[in-house]
This record gives structure tokens, C-alpha cells and sequence, in this order.
């Protein structure tokens, strides 16, 4: 499969031209009864190679970490970071392979991560609450800051919500460094945090509503690490999973789930949708044991899900107009494009 910047990229070598392109969008367009932009579309396979360099990546540095780690707890994470970018120098620089280029971007920030991990073990292994804070931040800002060099490198679209992550964990750690006490409403900070990154990933949205730019493949990652911070962060706080779901709870739960349909197809996104999922999943499933389908209880939750997801997905297309055209005029503008026929 080809991603849209993909095809933006062929039309800028001159492999294509700006007609063809326009013309081949038209079609999968009309194949699919719907635009292009609802498809979603994110690079991740070019081909089985992918999958095989992918394998190959995974033993390679999982066996150059353990050798690291033999020789020194730090050395396990920076030979792991060295590696990955040596290897992306020629997978993502010259064969733009993309699955191999997402590892190898996870395995660089992790890498780098692990190794001020592993040196900050060595020089104490007994840090107190308000020092742990602030050593977490700071691994946390250097992780971005060599998410940031990577992306200058190489621009891998997934590597702007690595950072971005990282500076989410940053500015936690800073917060309850500076305020004792205050880890116990870490997940109100984190939803404060998925805000902020979600508020990111619309910004590159908006800049490419068609979703024809690398910025549409950014936008998508951003909002794939923003989704689970929102969501876990406000299904936590109710306490969901902490005791038995009530009927009250369930509802609540449910509504709230409603409200990220309506987000996910104004924006049109599915992220919030699948981080959602098991809460709505435990909400259902309570409200069925409730009113005594307690054999059948999972099944009618799988049942009753399943249809409610596939059925939004084959109407996607009017149910987002119904979404968007309640919107303002201004607003509608800087979204992507529905079918209006």
C-alpha cells in the first residue's frame, strides 16, 4: 500500500505527474465511496521485505543490547541507540523502509533512554520521591531531545510523537518535583498532557486537511499518543477497574464514549475510538450482568460492540456529515473534507 505522501512524493521526483496523482486520488476515492482523507492511510509496509528486515532488526539489536549489558548496565542502552541509528542511516535514509524505520526510531529513543537509565543506577540506586522526579525528567527531555536530532535526520513521522511522549513525561516529572504530594494526581496531569498533544496533532492536521503531506502521517501518530493518555487518564479517574462497575458507572462510561465517537468523527480519527475500547467493552459487560445475562454476558458484549464498530465504519461517511455540518462554518473549514453527496 502507498500512503498519500508517498504519492506526493513520486509527483515531486517527477515520477508522476500532478494530474495523474489528482487523477488516482479521484479514483480510490470513487472506489470507496468516500474521500481519500477517510481512508486514514499511514505508511507501515512497503512489502514482505519490511517484515523480514523488521525480524532481522528486532534479533540484531536485542543481541547487541545484551552484549552492552554485559559489559556495563549503561553500555546495553547506548550500543542499542548507536546501532539503530548506524542501521537507519541506509533502511530509513536510503531504502525508506517503514516499518524497519519505525523500530529503528523506538529502538534509538529507547536506547537512549535506557542508557541515562542505566548510568543513573550506577552513580545511586537510592533516589528519593522529589530527586526520582526530577532524574525521570531529565532522561525524559534528553529522550526528546535525541527524538528531536532523529527527526532532523531522517523524519520519520512517528518520531514527533516520540518527543512528544517524551515531553509529556518531562513536564510530569518537573510538576511533581516541584510539588510534593502531587503524584497522586498524576493522572489528571497526564490528561492535561494528552490535551496538549492532541492539541499538536490538529495543528499538523489542519495544516494538510486533504492528507496529501508527510504532516498527515505525523498528525496520525500524534493522535495514536495522545488518544491512550486521554483516555486511560479519564476512565482512571472515574475508577473504572477499581471494584465492581456499577450501572451509574456503566452509563457513564458509555456516554463518555459516545462523546469520543463525536470527537473521532469530527476530526476524523479513530485513535480515541481504540483507546476507549475496553473500557466501553467492561461498561457493557457490567450492564449485562446487571440485568442477569450473566452465562451470556460476554458474548452480547462482544455481539453488541462488534456491530456498533462495524457499523460505524460502513457509515462513517454520514455520520461524520451529520457531525461536521453541526459544526461552525470557520471550523469546518480547517477540518477535512466530507462527501457531501
Amino acid at each position: 500500500m502507498y500512503s498519500e505522501s508517498d504519492i506526493d512524493g513520486a509527483v515531486t521526483a517527477g515520477a508522476i505527474s500532478p494530474d495523474a496523482a489528482a487523477a488516482f486520488r479521484a479514483h480510490v476515492a470513487a472506489v470507496h465511496a468516500a474521500p481519500a482523507v477517510d481512508e486514514e492511510h499511514f505508511r507501515l509496509l512497503t512489502g514482505f521485505n519490511d517484515i523480514f528486515v523488521s525480524i532481522a532488526i528486532v534479533l540484531l539489536l536485542v543481541a547487541v543490547g545484551q552484549i552492552g549489558l554485559t559489559i556495563a548496565r549503561p553500555m546495553g542502552g547506548a550500543v542499542v541507540a548507536a546501532a539503530a541509528w548506524s542501521l537507519a542511516e541506509y533502511f530509513t535514509a536510503k531504502r525508506r523502509m517503514a516499518l524497519p524505520s519505525i523500530l529503528l526510531l523506538i529502538a534509538f529513543v529507547g536506547g537512549v533512554a535506557g542508557a541515562l537509565f542505566g548510568g543513573l543506577t550506577l552513580v545511586t540506586s537510592d533516589l528519593g520521591e522529589r530527586a526520582g522526579a526530577l532524574a525521570a525528567a531529565g532522561i525524559a527531555l534528553c529522550t526528546a531531545g535525541a527524538a528531536w536530532l532523529h527527526w532532523r535526520r531522517f523524519m520519520v513521522p512517528i518520531t514527533v510523537a516520540a518527543g512528544a511522549a517524551a515531553i509529556v513525561a518531562t513536564a510530569i516529572g518537573l510538576v511533581v518535583a516541584a510539588i510534593p504530594g502531587i503524584q497522586d494526581a498524576v493522572w489528571p496531569l497526564l490528561l492535561i498532557g494528552g490535551l496538549g498533544v492532541f492539541a499538536a496533532a490538529m495543528r499538523w492536521d489542519m495544516s494538510d486537511t486533504e492528507r496529501k503531506t508527510r504532516r498527515a502521517d505525523v498528525a496520525f501518530w500524534l493522535h495514536l499518543a495522545a488518544a491512550p493518555m486521554i483516555a486511560h487518564s479519564i476512565f482512571q479517574m472515574l475508577g473504572v477497574f477499581r471494584g465492581d462497575i456499577g450501572a451509574g458507572m456503566a452509563v457513564v462510561v458509555l456516554a463518555l464514549y459516545v462523546c469520543f465517537a463525536g470527537i473521532a468523527l469530527a476530526v476524523d480519527r479513530r485513535a480515541l475510538l481504540v483507546s476507549g475500547l475496553a473500557y466501553v467493552l467492561a461498561a457493557l459487560y457490567a450492564l449485562f450482568r446487571s440485568a442477569g445475562a450473566i452465562e451470556l454476558g460476554a458474548a452480547l458484549t462482544a455481539f453488541v460492540i462488534g456491530s456498533a464498530l462495524l457499523s460505524l465504519s460502513a457509515f462513517w461517511q454520514p455520520m461524520r456529515r451529520g457531525v461536521v455540518t453541526a459544526l461552525s462554518q470557520s471550523l469546518r473549514h480547517r477540518l477535512p473534507p466530507v462527501q457531501m453527496a
